[in-house]
């Protein structure tokens, strides 16, 4: 693949093959920074979703992943985060067309993904159970022990680097996978196949297909023989993923979004609070679920503080991630009237845009132009619902109880942050912050390695880390009675 072409005919992968749609079916994939189709992928409906899940559920019957020695399936997975670096500069440019990602950060999300797979391989042979004692005469111990079929949906903004995530660790415990890719930008998805079929994945272990949620991913996710179900995206659908989960009384890990707050104390490195305000809340065009979308400031440096981001945002470049441009269009056009619609109605509702706060003019794609509000109230919609673009909302705070209340008043829990230089400051407020994660001076800090997920309504269970591990096995206790049937000594 060179230049910027990609094909323009993508396949889903099911028990190891690339097959059509079972109703010849396709969707049409746009570049969102140009308006214009630039591929077609295979449809999937029930019938694709029925033999995906058929193909997962034989091979986890058969036992090839449970029954290897636990180090031989972390050098799969191993194998598979080779393959995926080594695909990089092919992903990014998919991605980068399909998503609308700068080259830069699509190579990243490309890296990351080969990680999660480098991550988890070496941690198969890391999650043990443990022996339970009852006294003579018994043997007691517990297994963690694989759910069977995880159906996985994953969201447009993060395609690979969150199917990575969940597939890695669903292999590195034993479980099959059903993955269904996101219809707005699915291309990159179908690199983990790749990756998996080329490091000798056994067909059926890992099934990628693309359909409407609607349709593919209501079914799939309300199927009879899934086991198990990760999802990463709205809180109106993961509510209905819920719901058909709950009728058939099977696990979930429910990644719903958020409106993160960070806080910014009066000590604060102010160079250090914009620079991480900046990647919090502009990376991917705010396309971003753990994005710092709110900056509640201390009164003594607020104006200070709006300044050099009202700066920062208007020195950034906007146009097509190909291009090497700061800041790439948004998904789609629904997307940009969404965005744009909540700016319109935090001036009616008296807040004001410092910078930006409309869409950019004459584009042919859906471009947004990075947005600053201040004088943002708790009761504005900006300060509470999630924009999920490049869109700023400030609250300013006099006492450090204030910032606390307004940073945990809203129904999301995801992430928080605190930007200070005093220790005893940072640890008061990160306890008291209601949020899955809190970010200590910089803004996303962490990796691979630190678990994430939220709280409320933004979801529960964790994905990254050793942590979850633990939501892909349920134990199963083995309780043994020593002399049962013996009839007198050991070996009697």
């Amino acid at each position: 693949m060179t230049g910027s072409k990609i094909k323009t005919y993508w396949q889903n992968y099911i028990d190891g093959a690339w097959r059509d749609a079972a109703d010849g079916g396709r969707i049409a994939i746009e570049n969102p920074a140009t308006a214009e189709t630039i591929a077609e992928v295979a449809r999937g409906g029930r019938a694709d979703v029925d033999a995906a899940v058929a193909a997962a559920r034989a091979r986890f019957m058969a036992r090839t992943l449970i029954d290897m020695r636990p180090m031989a399936r972390g050098r799969l997975l191993l194998e598979i985060g080779r393959h995926m670096e080594a695909l990089a500069d092919e992903i990014a440019l998919v991605e980068c067309l399909d998503n609308g990602k700068t080259l830069a950060a699509a190579r990243n999300e490309a890296m990351a993904a080969s990680r999660y797979f480098t991550y988890y391989g070496g941690a198969t042979d890391k999650l043990e159970g443990r022996m339970i004692p009852l006294g003579a005469g018994y043997v007691d111990y517990t297994v963690p022990a694989p759910f069977g079929v995880s159906a996985q949906v994953v969201p447009w903004n993060f395609p690979l680097q969150i199917a990575a995530r969940s597939v890695a660790c669903a292999l590195a415990t034993g479980n099959c996978v059903v993955l269904k890719s996101p219809e707005l930008s699915p291309l990159s998805c179908y690199y983990i196949a790749e990756a998996c079929a080329r490091a000798g994945v056994p067909p059926g272990a890992v099934n990628i297909l693309c359909g409407y949620g609607h349709d593919c991913g209501a079914w799939l996710v309300a199927h009879p023989d899934i086991d198990h179900i990760v999802f990463t995206g709205s809180v109106r659908t993961g509510q209905s993923i819920l719901r058909a989960a709950a009728e058939r009384v099977i696990p979930c890990v429910m990644e719903l979004g958020g409106k993160s707050a960070g806080i910014v104390f009066p000590d604060a490195d102010l160079d250090q609070v914009t620079a991480s305000t900046a990647a919090g809340i502009f990376s991917n065009a705010g396309q971003v679920c753990s994005a710092q979308s709110r900056l509640i400031v201390h009164r003594k440096v607020h104006d200070q503080v709006i300044e050099r981001i009202r700066a920062k945002a208007a020195s950034l470049s906007i146009g097509p991630g190909i291009e090497g441009k700061d800041l790439g269009p948004l998904i789609s056009a629904g997307q940009l009237d969404k965005v744009e619609g909540y700016c319109l109605a935090a001036g009616q509702q008296g807040a004001t845009a410092v910078t930006g706060g409309r869409r950019v003019d004459g584009a042919r794609g859906h471009f947004m132009q990075p947005t600053v509000f201040a004088g943002v109230m708790p009761d504005m919609t900006i300060a509470r619902e999630e924009v999920f673009g490049p869109v700023l909302a400030v609250q300013a705070f006099d006492e450090p109880e204030e910032a606390i209340e307004l940073a945990n008043g809203t129904e999301y829990g995801l992430c928080a942050g605190v930007y200070t230089k005093d220790l005893r400051t940072a640890h008061w407020a990160a306890d008291r912050l209601v949020a899955g994660q809190v970010f200590v001076n910089e803004w996303f800090a962490g990796g691979v390695e630190t678990p994430f997920g939220g709280t409320k309504r933004s979801g529960y269970g964790r994905e990254k880390g050793q942590e979850a591990l633990l939501n892909y096995v349920q134990t199963k206790n083995v309780g043994i009675r020593l002399d049962a049937g013996a009839g007198g000594r050991p070996g009697g």
